[in-house]
């Protein structure tokens, strides 16, 4: 079959959705599906997408990224504006693909939306982020109580139900998305947990030269901490690193964050000075972010909007415990056998529950994080897999409807 994907989530440098769409044009050339990515870019360019072939070898499919030229974003540069919808309509009515899917609720959604059922066999849509609660009900709880929020937001959630409705299904990655969604009446919500490449990010992967590195100059017995994400406002940084001054006062500790992100100098800034927190900056080395993660003594997350949290399910398939807000997709993969929970947007429970785990036997807590991630999280060959399962089974339905 053949899938073309619209997304405006595309940063240049990396990012949560890139690398997603990077593995399933992987998995769809080891499966032999062809498979094009529509996104925004610098430049107007058809190139090749997904060489490392993690996901298996072999295969007769391709995959392509057909870049649509945009003016950067002013938030984060690294993304570029979807403004061209007529081009974007035009590229998918020449692939003519069998699975037309939508990868944001926004421009990606519109220029989808407005592409004839002639020039497609299924559509779907992808819910990465979502932006209704992680962006605008936290301003409106300052200014509005409860209810008048929720009235105020109604609208937005009337477009997403009308999103859905124009598509065969809705893919979530996380069963509390999977709630959510459907609470507000949208249809054909289907959950599918996102993979992790097991071979890569394992315990295995656990490297002294790698650990020495990062706590050079702390005294012998400190402990390696790490964070792993994008840094922008909403994943919620400012809890994390006022966690780890609190638990500094009593505990030999080095903190490194992996990730990069508008935020990024803001937050070095207030860090400035402090030897204890150093910046790895965004790794594109898969093999060696999955050595600094198997390395370290624990993972500490801020963000309580994720929709499911791959960084953290990656972390966590290196056999590395967590300490996580008590919502969103992080609190559903990190039960108490794997980590610590804490009450979420407050710096001082999550101190607390870095304590709480730190105090704990590190073999337990690892061998926690390993069971929970087997149980929850496929590979990725098997997430694509029941992926382009579900597309089959989509497009079956409508031939036997048509």
């Amino acid at each position: 079959m053949k899938v073309v994907d619209i997304t405006e989530f595309y940063s240049q440098r990396g990012g949560g959705v890139r690398s997603y769409l990077t593995a399933k044009a992987e998995a769809a050339r080891a499966l032999g599906h062809d498979h094009v990515v529509i996104a925004p870019g610098p430049a107007d360019a058809d190139t090749a997408l997904g060489e490392s072939g993690t996901v298996g070898a072999g295969g007769t499919g391709s995959s392509r990224l057909h870049s649509v030229r945009g003016p950067s974003l002013p938030y984060d540069p690294t993304y570029q504006l979807l403004y061209r919808i007529p081009e974007v309509r035009r590229q998918v009515r020449a692939e003519r693909p069998d699975v037309l899917e939508l990868h944001s609720p926004y421009l990606a959604a519109l220029a989808g939306l407005s592409v004839p059922h002639s020039g497609f066999g299924v559509r779907t849509f992808v819910w990465h982020a979502d932006f209704i609660d992680t962006y605008l009900r936290p301003r409106l709880w300052q200014r509005l109580p409860a209810r008048a929020t929720d009235l105020a937001l109604s609208p937005l959630w009337a477009a997403v139900r009308g999103i859905a409705a124009r598509c065969d299904a809705t893919l979530v990655a996380a069963r509390w998305q999977l709630e959510k969604l459907r609470s507000h009446g949208v249809p054909n919500v289907v959950h599918v947990p996102f993979g992790v490449d097991r071979e890569q990010f394992s315990a295995a992967a656990a490297d002294r030269t790698e650990r020495a590195r990062w706590l050079v100059g702390a005294p012998k017995d400190a402990k390696l901490l790490v964070g792993i994400g994008r840094f922008a406002v909403e994943k919620q940084w400012d809890v994390v690193l006022d966690a780890f001054m609190q638990v500094r006062e009593r505990h030999d500790a080095v903190l490194v964050l992996f990730g990069d992100g508008p935020e990024r100098e803001a937050l070095q800034r207030r860090c400035a000075g402090r030897a204890d927190v150093r910046f790895a900056g965004f790794v594109s080395d898969r093999a060696q972010l999955a050595r600094g993660l198997a390395s370290a003594d624990l993972l500490v997350h801020g963000c309580p909007f994720e929709t499911f949290g791959l960084g953290l399910a990656e972390a966590m398939s290196t056999g590395l415990p967590a300490v996580v807000p008590d919502a969103g997709g992080a609190a559903e993969l990190v039960d108490s056998g794997a980590g610590e929970q804490y009450r979420a947007g407050d710096a001082q429970a999550c101190a607390a529950a870095i304590e709480r785990a730190l105090g704990r036997d590190p073999a337990q807590l690892r061998a926690g994080a390993l069971r929970s991630v087997a149980e929850r999280v496929p590979s990725v060959r098997g997430h694509f897999e029941q992926v382009f399962g579900l597309y089959a089974e989509l497009l079956k339905a409508r031939g036997e409807h048509a």
